[in-house]
């Protein structure tokens, strides 16, 4: 590697309850994520519902996938720009499955992308579909797991 990139935040638990982790149903999973320096809001985090979790909070689970997500899309519009293709568009419904062993454990068998893109130009959008594959080979966060990540795109003119 020729650079390195540092990345901080804060977590900090807010589920106490009262007694702390004195049992497993005593305490909630709810969490604050705060960035380091100023102006970035608070991310309310829990775990998801199928583990004690709250369905009005982030997990850690969407917020992964909602990485690879934002990954794509930013290196997918930078390298748009370079090549002279005007998105005026990007939405992006993602979906991730999980495993669960028998001991609780588990692992992510597979993220699929599903970016729709609005760009100007008729004659471009071979081109435009094409770069989703240069997106997803530059990825940091797709280059950084450890199970496929897939991207079924759809481009269209607007």
């Amino acid at each position: 590697m020729t650079k390195s990139h540092t990345y901080e935040v804060h977590v900090t638990w807010t589920g106490n309850t009262g007694s702390g982790t004195s049992g497993y149903r005593d305490y909630g999973r709810n969490h604050d994520i705060d960035g380091i320096g100023p102006g970035k809001p608070t991310i309310s985090g829990t775990a998801d519902p199928a583990f004690r979790g709250s369905a009005d909070a982030w997990n850690p689970e969407e917020l992964l996938v909602a990485s690879l997500s934002q990954c794509h899309m930013l290196w997918y519009l930078a390298l748009c720009a370079r090549d002279g293709i005007i998105v005026t568009a990007y939405t992006d419904r993602p979906v991730g499955t999980m495993g669960e062993t028998a001991t609780g454990s588990g692992s992510f068998e597979e993220v699929t992308l599903r970016p729709e893109v609005t760009i100007t130009s008729p004659n471009r959008v071979d081109d435009a579909t094409s770069l989703h594959e240069e997106a997803h080979k530059m990825c940091f966060i797709a280059n950084s797991v450890n199970f496929p990540v897939q991207a079924k795109p759809s481009t269209k003119v607007g």
